[in-house]
């Protein structure tokens, strides 16, 4: 698998420790709009996520789909979504990121083209399993090229255009389902999806190769190019390039064979994907694909429920900006505590509605009331601290590993839980499923006490060599190893 450290240091919205410094220079306009135009990944992600959640009902009408049939509809996304992100590295090292977003691009027009027009459920999966390449292939990428691309004093600020992009793309699909839903329209909640993957894919013709990925390439004259392009002076691009340089000279991850031979590394890829389970098991993205089931199974009407689908993706997007702002200031471990209580407290609330609640208006409006409070929760915490965390963590000399292993476990897990939702809730019923989300996003809350690290202000560095010397998972993020704290004696290849 190909090294690209950046990766993870574009989505822990941190500063570059460890690499030789530059000046803090603007992006300029050129890089604002190449940082958009990738950005628009984002949407398209979302919007596909999304969209789903409204049409999914009226699929199941029009060709008689069983639940077992309407999962693997919505499912067969996630499984695709979860091999795309295993050969995205591949795929964005060998033909470059601007080609790895140009080709999820065109699989984004042809997936939705083909799930608008199927005519029947079979050829509908293969046109999901076709966005659900692009998705996992552009989700890896998009966030990639964009810390490429931009000045490193405006790189947080541009991964976030991403993240916005991402729940903007939720939030608009809700509504596109909303407006639709009364004629039952989902052929055209699935085909207007062709409008921005049309546009995503135009802009991608216009965007430039990555620099860093030139330079890798050993095309630094077409580095030099493009840089100057990006940057607003031809000596800061050039004392960008001369720094990439320097980076490139340090060499690339050792991977799996780091994994094998480093029993602390094991313990952070560990941590990794025992995050990335928990954020899954938390119930979010089963609110996220079948909101509308599960408000009508609450007694809501068919556009009701589409409407009250979109509020969620309102409040998903708002929330989501609230903790792109607090993150560094409040810390990772007392949002994602608040987050787990938020989620804990409001899917009890939301069985107890169900099992006790009765069916009046009433019991209605409080059943959106605590299903808004959960997204709200997931939004400012478990959301985006889980990705954060996974890169932070993660060493240098294995931190494209690490994050790969990590995000084909959340696609993994999205899949499992997505596909067997259904089933689970025609076995249990609706309020104890709820109720099992509430115990899950419990034991989140005993995981995060006992071994996730405060990472706030502190250097990538300082949290490998804490996780190399054997620190308890904890503790990475301390100042001074905690006097009680029990070092692992487990060798440090």
């Amino acid at each position: 698998m190909p090294e690209d450290d950046l990766v993870s240091r574009a989505m822990t919205h941190a500063s570059p420790q460890g690499q030789a410094t530059s000046p803090a220079t603007p992006t300029t306009g050129h890089a604002i709009v190449v940082g958009v135009l990738a950005a628009l990944a984002g949407l398209m992600f979302g919007l596909d996520t999304g969209v789903i959640a409204g049409a999914l009902r009226f699929i199941g009408t029009d060709f008689d789909a069983s639940p077992r049939m309407q999962e693997w509809i919505v499912s067969s996304m996630m499984a695709a979504a979860a091999v795309g992100s295993l050969i995205a590295g591949t795929i964005s090292f060998r033909f470059g990121r601007r080609r790895a977003l140009l080709g999820s691009s065109i699989l984004f027009l042809l997936g939705s083209l083909i799930s608008a027009l199927a005519p029947s459920v079979t050829v509908l999966i293969i046109g999901r399993i076709f966005l659900g390449f692009a998705v996992g292939i552009a989700a890896f990428t998009a966030p990639l090229y964009i810390s490429e691309v931009s000045a490193v004093a405006q790189r947080g600020s541009m991964i976030a255009c991403y993240q916005l992009m991402m729940t903007g793309g939720i939030f608009l699909s809700y509504v596109t389902d909303g407006v639709l839903a009364n004629g039952a329209h989902w052929r055209w909640m699935l085909g207007l999806m062709t409008v921005p993957a049309t546009v995503f894919l135009i802009g991608c013709l216009f965007l430039p190769d990555s620099p860093r990925w030139l330079m890798m390439r050993g095309e630094k004259l077409r580095a030099r190019t493009v840089m100057r392009y990006l940057r607003p002076s031809p000596q800061q691009a050039d004392q960008e390039i001369s720094d990439i340089a320097t980076e490139l000279t340090r060499g690339r991850s050792e991977g799996f064979s780091f994994f094998r031979n480093n029993a602390n590394f094991r313990r952070s890829v560990g941590l990794g994907i025992v995050l990335q389970i928990m954020q899954q098991l938390t119930g979010i993205n089963v609110l996220m694909y079948y909101a509308p089931k599960v408000f009508q199974a609450a007694d809501f009407g068919a556009s009701a429920a589409g409407w009250a689908t979109a509020l969620i993706g309102l409040i998903n997007l708002v929330a989501t900006c609230v903790a792109i702002v607090t993150v560094d200031r409040w810390g990772r471990r007392p949002l994602l505590l608040l987050s787990c209580a938020i989620m804990t407290g409001s899917m009890l609330l939301a069985g107890g509605l169900v099992e006790y609640g009765g069916h009046d208006t009433t019991a209605q409006i409080a059943m959106v009331g605590s299903l808004l409070v959960f997204v709200l929760g997931f939004a400012i915490g478990a959301g985006p601290l889980v990705w954060t965390l996974c890169a932070e963590i993660q060493p240098l000399r294995g931190r494209d590993f690490g994050i790969v292993c990590s995000t084909f476990t959340n696609w993994a897990t999205n899949w499992a839980v997505s596909n067997t939702f259904l089933s689970v809730l025609d076995t249990l019923g609706e309020a104890h499923t709820f109720w099992l989300f509430a115990g899950m996003n419990a034991l989140f809350i005993a995981i995060t006490l006992f071994y996730v690290p405060e990472t706030k202000g502190v250097s990538l560095e300082n949290i490998e060599s804490h996780l190399l010397a054997g620190w308890p998972l904890r503790d990475l993020g301390a100042r001074s190893m905690p006097q009680d704290a029990k070092i692992s004696t487990r060798p440090s290849a």
